[in-house]
């Protein structure tokens, strides 16, 4: 059995890891939206989040710098608004990375 350039589990696992962190910077990008930031802080902040996703597996590391940022920038938030836009940009993270 051969592969073929481009295929199998270290294909799909760089794949995945792509799309989170694409993920994770328009994760970043709606909350700096929410915090008013400029563009430049935007680029930063966005950033920040996906470094964040480093820190331990699974996404509660992300859910809780964001809640805890949106909310220390006097910005209303919920953790359930926080997991509907973490839903949303994963789908959009997907959708631009496969087309």
């Amino acid at each position: 059995m051969s592969f073929q350039h481009g295929s199998g589990p270290e294909h799909e696992a760089d794949t995945l890891f792509r799309i989170q962190a694409r993920r994770n910077r328009l994760l970043g990008e709606w909350a700096a939206a929410r915090m008013k930031l400029s563009q430049a802080e935007t680029d930063a902040y966005a950033k920040a989040v996906v470094q964040a996703d480093f820190e331990e597996a699974g996404d509660e590391d992300v859910i809780r710098k964001l809640l805890g940022d949106i909310t220390a920038a006097g910005v209303e938030t919920t953790e359930a608004e926080v997991r509907a836009a973490l839903s949303d940009k994963q789908a959009e993270a997907r959708r631009q990375f496969l087309g």
